[in-house]
């Protein structure tokens, strides 16, 4: 079990091979650095630019004519960053908790696989830049694809969505930020002596999925199917078509089946807020909307679009093979996230959906296509919206963990 000496450093890249011409940004007397054009939300529906302020280092490194912004700063000032742009500032002290512990997790754990990966690249062949963050099987009628965060090789970790929302000072930290950090420091979740991949997302809608659905199929022994529920253990085979479609079209008790304001404002940031409606969804196209939607977003001109046909679901509902019936190609994809990409301009709220077909035209297609949807994210490990209902509700930090990290303990590492 690897254990630090003292709290390690992290390096974050704010800006990545940008044009230089299009970059500005100025350094201050408090030490601090601003820098302006940053992007949030890459890809999905809030996607914007903004300016930001920073703590730490500031490293620009320039190559090929473009330029590449890192911020270099301790573990624990990240943190106080990060928690306060996933979330909002105002949370409740044990959700604070709860999540400077995954954060940290995450990190830590992050960047230990980042730089085993570099060093297996550089023993292997000095100039290897293989992206890791895809991974596919291929076959003539099937693309199965999934994304992770190992292609960096500047830097630790990105600071958008792809890594972790790390948006410097610009989001005010608040003193429960700092007392949750404080509190916290150094601890990380564990499993079998090894740091927990604490993955986490919005909204589970429900069911928890299994890591193995979303990314590589390597099932991790604290990412299971669990009901978001006092009563965990208690939930539908949603694998199972009819299950699925029953648990979709309802709205079953669990932590994150809410509405209440009060705590959407904990766990949402402003622009978050623009989604109202995550636990139970509705997107409506038209045949002409949807086709060019998809010949879009994955490159291939399906033609008139025949059928959407989930062929297999994890255990929160989530699609993870999708057949695309067109009338000039038909193809299979996978997984999660390649179906939201998809299925949305920006990124479908979740692939936990049911399709419905509306009338056919004259000539047998349908004219348009609705998809009803349960969560937000890949619903895998902690669900935010639900962890803010449990700490309202009395639960601490260490329950919330067991609750969506079952078998992992809690460990210091400096």
């Amino acid at each position: 079990m690897k254990r630090y000496p003292s709290e390690p450093l992290v390096r974050v890249g704010i800006l990545e091979n940008a044009d230089p011409t299009s970059v500005s940004y100025r350094e201050h007397a408090d030490g601090t650095f601003t820098i302006d054009g940053v992007v949030i939300g890459r890809g999905f529906h809030w996607e914007r630019r903004e300016t930001q302020r920073f703590l730490g280092r500031l490293e620009v490194r320039q190559q090929s004519g473009r330029v590449t912004l890192i911020n270099e700063l301790p573990v624990e000032d990240y943190l106080k960053s990060v928690i306060s742009s996933e979330m909002s500032a105002t949370s409740s002290l044990e959700l604070l908790k709860a999540h400077a512990v995954i954060s940290r997790s995450w990190l830590l754990a992050q960047m230990e696989k980042t730089r085993r990966v570099g060093e297996e690249q550089t023993a292997a062949s000095p100039c290897a830049a293989d992206n890791h963050a895809e991974a596919s099987l291929q076959a003539e009628d099937e693309l199965v694809r999934w994304y992770d965060h190992t292609d960096h090789t500047d830097f630790d970790v990105c600071a958008d969505d792809h890594c972790q929302r790390y948006q410097g000072i610009t989001r005010q930290t608040t003193p429960a930020v700092e007392a949750a950090v404080r509190a916290t420091r150094g601890q990380v979740l564990t499993y079998d002596g090894q740091l927990c991949d604490a993955r986490f997302s919005k909204c589970c809608g429900g069911v928890m999925e299994e890591f193995q659905n979303c990314w590589e199929p390597v099932p991790h022994a604290y990412l299971l199917a669990r009901r978001d529920h006092p009563d965990a253990a208690r939930f539908p085979d949603l694998r199972l078509p009819r299950e699925a479609e029953r648990w979709i079209d309802s709205r079953p008790d669990a932590f994150c089946n809410t509405s209440d304001p009060a705590v959407l404002r904990q766990v949402l940031n402003n622009y978050d807020q623009e989604t109202r409606d995550f636990y139970r969804w509705r997107v409506a196209y038209t045949q002409a909307e949807l086709s060019d939607l998809i010949r879009r977003r994955s490159g291939i001109d399906f033609g008139r679009i025949l059928a959407l046909e989930p062929l297999e679901r994890g255990t929160s509902g989530r699609i993870t093979r999708l057949r695309i019936v067109g009338s000039l190609r038909t193809l299979v994809i996978g997984k999660e996230l390649e179906i939201r990409r998809t299925l949305s301009a920006s990124h479908l709220y979740s692939s936990a959906f049911l399709v419905e077909a509306g009338p056919l035209d004259a000539s047998g297609v349908p004219t348009s296509f609705v998809l009803r949807g349960a969560g937000w994210g890949h619903g895998v490990g902690l669900c935010q919206i639900g962890a803010a209902v449990m700490a309202l509700r009395g639960y601490d930090y260490r329950q919330i963990l067991l609750h969506y990290y079952p078998n992992s303990v809690i460990d210091e590492r400096y």
